[in-house]
């Protein structure tokens, strides 16, 4: 499959929100694209999607430079006037699947839903909840995790 750029992914998730009647925060998009690069790995042999890592923030995940990007909205919604951008239609088909699953999620329900789930609590260790960390969230953990959340389901 074909690479995109984390702002690719990102400006895609914008758009595609906007498309659809949806409003996306900073929190919101940061964890859809964690979620996306997840089970990116999952369905395809361990290629990431997102080849930065993800950190283990307080709220959750967070590509960094991604934040870094949108950051001024704070917790208001991020506006998008930009056109469709330009990625591997493989990759579209993708996020929008990612987005039928985790895109009726506030952002604040996905970041609870990390905060249950193994690598962003294994990348945290014993950090108390409100304590500021980069620890990068280890990418094969992550496939690993999935992977065998993916396999339970069946």
């Amino acid at each position: 499959m074909a690479t995109s750029t984390a702002n690719e992914i990102a400006d895609y998730l914008l758009w595609f929100a906007k498309e659809h009647g949806d409003l996306l925060t900073a929190l919101k998009l940061q964890k859809l694209m964690f979620y996306a690069d997840a089970w990116h790995m999952v369905m395809h042999g361990g290629e990431q999607l997102i080849p930065e890592p993800f950190e283990a923030w307080v709220h959750g995940p967070v590509h960094r430079d991604t934040y870094h990007r949108f950051s001024q909205y704070r917790w208001l919604p991020i506006p998008c006037d930009a056109d469709k951008p330009s990625i591997p239609q493989e990759v579209e088909v993708f996020l929008a699947d990612v987005y039928r699953v985790f895109g009726g999620f506030s952002g604040f329900e996905l970041e609870q839903l990390t905060h249950q789930e193994t690598p962003w609590r294994s990348a945290r260790g014993n950090l108390p909840s409100d304590a500021t960390c980069t620890q990068p969230i280890d990418k094969g953990l992550t496939c690993r995790f999935y992977a065998n959340m993916s396999q339970a389901e069946q």
